[in-house]
């Protein structure tokens, strides 16, 4: 006797679908509202991870940045609140897992504060900004007034 399968997921198409690290891809997620009301909202980003190959747990993470905010999300392939994804594009890479993208984001933003910090340094001593003068007989911090 075989068995029927009904889901509101057409299992051949996710299955076809070749999703891989790399891609950039829009998922529309449907979220439920107030009184049943269903809409769409895409979250589009690349994809680091694909995990559990095509079988009824797989499962796939797309990171994108929000406002200077990495943000991931991990989609199971198969699940009936994802109304459509598309890729929007497609990145040569060389690895399975794309985990270090997070770490190198984080490591530039790094640099960077700390080049911005190191040039408002230099701009200070520059423009004539000299550490506060302490008295000879000064003992103790307390002492020290600034004029």
């Amino acid at each position: 006797m075989a068995t029927k399968i009904i889901t509101p997921v057409n299992l051949s198409e996710r299955k076809g679908l070749d999703l891989r690290s790399g891609d950039t891809v829009r998922v529309w997620q449907k979220i439920e509202e107030e009184k049943g009301r269903v809409r769409l909202q895409a979250f589009e980003g690349i994809v680091i991870a694909r995990k559990h190959g095509s079988e009824a747990g797989a499962t796939f993470t797309v990171r994108k940045v929000v406002d200077g905010v990495g943000v991931e999300r991990i989609f199971p392939l198969y699940s009936p609140m994802i109304s459509e994804i598309e890729k929007v594009r497609r990145s040569k890479v060389r690895r399975a897992k794309l985990y270090f993208i997070g770490r190198k984001a984080a490591k530039e933003i790094r640099h960077k504060m700390r080049r911005i910090l190191d040039s408002k340094d230099e701009a200070g001593s520059v423009a004539g900004e000299s550490a506060p003068e302490v008295p000879a007989e000064a003992s103790s911090p307390a002492e020290i007034v600034k004029e």
